[in-house]
């Protein structure tokens, strides 16, 4: 019985044995799964991860440059655009010097008087220099100078101690050059030959006046008006101003 009962010890120690001898066999035959690449392939790998992390950067920091840029250009367009419209504002309100298309006319004495011994005025009065500016306009004239003098909306032309003077410049002798500034050369030509049989020109005549006018030119200059623009019912909007 003793032997019975040995043999089985015997042969359950032998089974576990045996059981643990296979597990251990098996876990050799099938280790773990594990990095096998040597140290250059890891280092290869680990540069193409750098590369790949540049690129990343590069494409980003590529793209804040292009939205900057985008943003500054905005604000270029926005700054040009309210540069345009001020100098546009400045040259409608005369404050800034003008060359385009247009004619000049000439006011002078008429010599035939003058010759035949009859007194002539010196100087053209508010009054015939106003008819003139409103048949100009008219005619679609857009920048005027008299004398060397611009003349804008608020331009005062008036007789002040029996001279004429328009904005406080006073015109003492004659002849008067009158400068005309118009859109185009077509519209130069049509003002041409309205003023060429223009009432005004009579007008002038019997005042012993000669309006004189001459051939449209591509490159007529009206000075920029040089005294200061006094601005009457306005006032600057406040701040967080509702109104």
């Amino acid at each position: 019985m003793d032997k019975r009962k040995m043999k089985i010890n015997f042969t359950l120690i032998a089974a576990i044995i045996g059981f643990m001898i296979a597990v251990q066999f098996q876990t050799v035959k099938k280790p773990e799964d594990r990095d096998t690449r040597d140290i250059w392939q890891l280092r290869e790998a680990l540069l193409k991860e750098k590369e790949l992390q540049s690129n990343l950067l590069n494409e980003i920091r590529s793209n804040e440059e292009k939205l900057s840029a985008y943003k500054s250009k905005r604000e270029q367009s926005k700054e040009k655009a309210l540069r345009d419209t001020l100098n546009e504002l400045k040259t409608d309100a005369g404050l800034t010097e003008v060359t385009g298309p247009g004619i000049t006319l000439m006011i002078e004495p008429v010599m035939e008087n003058i010759q035949l011994g009859e007194t002539t005025k010196n100087v053209v009065s508010p009054e015939l220099l106003k008819r003139l500016l409103n048949e100009l306009n008219m005619y679609e004239a857009k920048f005027v100078s008299i004398d060397g003098q611009r003349v804008i909306n608020t331009t005062v032309i008036r007789d002040i101690n029996t001279e004429t003077k328009i904005d406080g410049h006073t015109i003492k002798e004659l002849p008067i050059e009158v400068k005309v500034v118009v859109n185009d050369h077509s519209t130069a030509e049509k003002l041409y030959n309205r003023m060429k049989v223009s009432k005004a020109r009579d007008e002038f005549f019997t005042e012993n006046l000669r309006l004189d006018v001459n051939a449209p030119n591509p490159e007529i200059t009206v000075p920029a008006y040089q005294n200061p623009i006094r601005i009457r019912y306005m006032e600057p909007v406040k701040e967080g101003s509702g109104s």
